[in-house]
């Protein structure tokens, strides 16, 4: 049996360019393609649909995490895209930031211990 391995997201919105600009700002500021953006070989595809509503009213639904080495340096690029923080925390297990996008979708940084 294969292992299946996640390579893209698509990411609905009523507002696609406005939401891919964030995207770009905040996760991926050296990104200049077309298209998906690339995040590290994951591929985020933003495509403009009528059938969801311009809030996420379940942010807590669906969360992508990014796992990061050094959770200061991420976060501080992130408040440079000046990024609307849900929290921060210190768990046994590691550092966790939730941020959301503009729709009210929710990401996580995390550095585990």
């Amino acid at each position: 049996m294969s292992i299946l391995k996640p390579g893209s997201m698509l990411l609905g919105t009523t507002r696609p360019a406005e939401l891919r600009a964030w995207y770009v700002k905040a996760l991926a500021p050296e990104f200049t393609g077309e298209g998906a953006i690339d995040l590290g070989g994951f591929l985020l595809v933003i495509d403009g649909r009528d059938d969801v509503e311009p809030k996420n009213d379940q942010p807590g639904r669906v969360i992508v995490n990014f796992h990061v080495e050094d959770f200061a340096a991420v976060e501080a690029q992130l408040n440079a895209a000046e990024v609307e923080w849900v929290s921060i925390e210190d768990r046994e297990k590691g550092k966790f930031g939730t941020f959301a996008d503009p729709d009210g979708n929710y990401l996580q940084i995390i550095e585990w211990k």
